[in-house]
């Protein structure tokens, strides 16, 4: 067994405001990432305008597309992380540290190994959840909705603003279900697989013991987190493009506040090398 996977890396019990400092956190990282972390949002945002251009007429499409665009969003924010461990080192974000992220994260790795692919695991495990998710919601709205759905505007007047019967509550409510497994394996899984020599399903397995031991912040956290996404969409994405490096960054600092990762190796350290933070 190799010692990343027999170290249990300590998780912290913190207050239920917690949240709101790493949103601060993550306004302070922003500012001083510039154009470097606003550039991700450009590219979030445009990618969600350019599925909903293409969509707009197809709701389980469209419903599909975003899902799975959101669901991996912790994935293609992993330069985001980056740029916030950087800043936390006393280093200049810039573009290199973007660069050096996708390209040369793991030192001295076998690119044929497990452990090298574990973020596209990863991200390819959440967009099978997404994927799951959306087949879900199209059987349950197929089978209690009065009427086809198949435009948004279907979904909207025959779901969301139908007078009788609970379909829109029962939709709700099975979301909550199915996203709370994903958002629980995720919360700090991809910051601690770009920072540390851990292996994927230590990662996730780390993360469900911070959200067990952090229930009431860990909740305000994904409130806002859905909150600031819906905000986000509601504008057309602009604000996505602040929003999503806002985020991106203060995940960084959730995971830094709820896991004690000291006493694994670096990632981006020599694999013979345990470098404590």
């Amino acid at each position: 067994m190799k010692a990343s996977d027999a170290h249990q890396p300590p998780v912290r019990t913190l207050p239920i405001t917690q949240p709101l400092a790493w949103l601060a956190r993550g306004a302070r990282d922003l500012l001083r990432g510039g154009w470097v972390s606003l550039a991700h949002g450009v590219a979030l945002a445009a990618g969600g305008a350019a599925i909903a251009a293409i969509a707009h007429d197809r709701f389980w499409l469209l419903a599909g597309a975003l899902s799975g665009f959101m669901v991996i969003a912790p994935v293609l924010a992993t330069s985001l992380y980056a740029l916030s461990r950087a800043m936390g080192r006393g280093e200049r974000a810039s573009f290199a540290v973007v660069l050096r992220t996708w390209t040369g994260w793991q030192r001295g790795a076998d690119r044929l190994g497990n452990d090298y692919w574990c973020l596209v695991q990863f991200g390819a495990l959440l967009a099978l959840a997404a994927t799951g998710w959306v087949v879900t919601s199209a059987a349950l709205i197929t089978l209690l909705a009065p009427v086809p759905v198949a435009t948004p505007l279907d979904f909207l007047r025959h779901v969301v603003l139908a007078r009788h019967g609970m379909l829109f509550e029962l939709w709700l409510v099975l979301g909550g279900v199915l996203a709370a497994p994903i958002f629980a394996s995720s919360v700090v899984s991809m910051p601690l697989l770009l920072d540390r020599r851990v292996t994927l399903w230590r990662a996730v397995h780390t993360s469900w013991r911070a959200v067990a031991a952090n229930p009431l912040a860990c909740g305000l956290w994904a409130a806002l987190v859905l909150l600031l996404t819906l905000l986000g969409l509601a504008t057309a994405m602009l604000g996505l493009v602040v929003l999503m490096p806002l985020l991106g960054h203060a995940s960084w600092h959730a995971y830094v506040d709820l896991v004690d990762a000291s006493g694994l190796a670096l990632r981006d350290a020599p694999p013979d090398r345990a470098a404590a933070r």
